[in-house]
């Protein structure tokens, strides 16, 4: 897969750019930026709900539950919406070849001290490996990237190698299938928002199929594995 990471950090950054300095407040960035440099931590949709997110978790390493989603991950993984990159990190050192994907920059800045492999792009536009990946993360609610599940789990089979599979993180909600725009300090985005049921009544249509519905923390996060039909 080394091929695949070439435009990526592929390790460790400098001594200078390790820690937290002042200067990531400097960086510029868009929506979600203030939230992944700790300034924010809530998205407010234009229905009024309050989502409540919780970057020093992102900022930490895996925690036991994304373990979970982890073990799944059992050949390279591409991570749509990385973020500060704790899971590819996490996989990396698994020896799990694999990649982020965020358009922030500072999700650049924060994966780069982390070490994590990481590119600044669009998810939706051209990617390393395409076609050849084996699993396709879309944790922390990412499921609601462009404010169309049905458009992003569509670029994620895209990715995808034959075999392979879309873990996706869902709401609470069981039911909920909810798309709009949502809104930080810094400005609003289109979002979405999906529960497992609701993914697995929609999954057929994009001929997909829910294989595995795992919940953990006493219910407050549940993950699914889909493949093709």
């Amino acid at each position: 897969m080394s091929e695949l990471l070439d435009d990526a950090w592929p390790g460790p950054a400098a001594d200078a750019d390790r820690g937290r300095p002042p200067a990531l407040r400097d960086v510029p960035g868009g929506t979600f930026d203030a939230v992944l440099a700790g300034r924010g931590t809530r998205l407010v949709r234009d229905d009024g709900v309050v989502l409540a997110w919780d970057p020093a978790r992102w900022r930490a390493g895996a925690s036991p539950d994304d373990r979970r989603l982890l073990d799944r991950c059992t050949g390279p993984t591409v991570d749509l919406g990385c973020g500060p990159g704790r899971l590819v990190a996490a996989l990396t050192e698994r020896g799990v070849p694999a990649l982020g994907v965020d358009s922030s920059p500072v999700a650049r800045v924060l994966c780069r001290r982390r070490g994590a492999p990481m590119v600044r792009r669009d998810v939706f536009g051209p990617l390393p490996g395409e076609g050849t990946w084996s699993h396709v993360l879309l944790a922390d609610g990412n499921i609601g990237i462009g404010g169309d599940p049905g458009r992003l789990l569509a670029r994620a089979v895209r990715l995808l190698a034959e075999d392979g599979s879309v873990l996706v993180e869902t709401n609470p909600d069981p039911d909920e299938w909810w798309c709009g725009t949502a809104a930080t300090d810094e400005g609003a985005v289109p979002w979405a928002c999906v529960g497992a049921a609701a993914l697995g009544r929609a999954a057929p249509a994009l001929g997909l199929r829910a294989t595995t519905v795992a919940t953990v923390s006493a219910g407050s996060r549940t993950f699914v594995e889909l493949r093709r039909r």
